[in-house]
């Protein structure tokens, strides 16, 4: 679903993310772990389109990034750790502007507006201004955005950060019916013991180079995630 190969990215001389490949297959969670700096965040968005990298491959689907980019962006949604939303819309508008970038008839928006809104208890807050919303709230919305079009590949940055735990349940949920039925999550998150429940799959990365990967029972074996995290950091220093 989402192909990584040899991706390097460069600030200066800098290497944020230095000769990285990853593959997230259909119907897998891939949590994605390093400490702040680590180049998570650079290769989330090189791996959506948004940033440009200096070399390697980016796939999705199939689909190369460079020469498609808007057909793999057809059929992912990215959500950012800020979410960073028009505050001049109200939360309906807001919804309503992302189904018409994807295309979304408005039979289809409406329900799943209705049915995504419900269930993260957002519906009554719909035609207040985004600028009003709190934190929790604007990322319930980037979820629900997310979702509307009922992308192939969701990527997601630190994704529960400002969630309360009802919602951050209800995610978890609405990540794995995605997966159960051929798509496929990658995601980075500081919450190990989150990333050690739900995921498929793991890669822990340093200083912009990938120092372990694999299956989660690969990656841990008998230890706790956090041990194994705690300890390759030491090994890297």
């Amino acid at each position: 679903m989402l192909k990584i190969e040899h991706l390097t990215k460069t600030y200066g001389d800098k290497r944020a993310v230095d000769d990285l490949s990853l593959h997230i297959h259909p119907g897998e969670i891939y949590g994605f772990i390093g400490h702040n700096g680590a180049g998570k965040t650079t290769t989330i968005k090189s791996a959506c389109g948004l940033l440009r990298f200096d070399s390697g491959i980016v796939t999705i689907d199939g689909i190369s990034l460079k020469k498609d980019p808007l057909a793999c962006k057809a059929r992912l949604a990215y959500i950012p750790d800020n979410p960073d939303l028009y505050e001049f819309m109200t939360g309906i508008q807001y919804l309503n502007f992302v189904a018409d970038v994807f295309r979304v008839s408005a039979e289809d928006r409406q329900s799943r507006i209705r049915e995504y809104a419900d269930a993260f208890e957002l519906t009554g807050d719909l035609a207040q201004p985004i600028s009003a919303y709190s934190h929790g709230m604007k990322q319930k919305l980037a979820i629900i955005s997310a979702l509307i079009h009922e992308p192939r590949l969701i990527v997601m940055d630190e994704p529960f950060v400002g969630l309360d735990p009802k919602a951050s349940h209800l995610l978890k949920e609405l990540m794995r019916g995605l997966c159960d039925r051929g798509g496929a999550i990658f995601f980075s998150t500081h919450v190990l013991e989150v990333a050690e429940k739900l995921c498929d799959e793991v890669a822990i990365i340093k200083g912009g180079k990938l120092v372990k990967s694999g299956t989660m029972e690969e990656v841990k074996g008998d230890a706790s995630l956090e041990d194994v995290f705690l300890e390759l950091e030491d090994d890297h220093a």
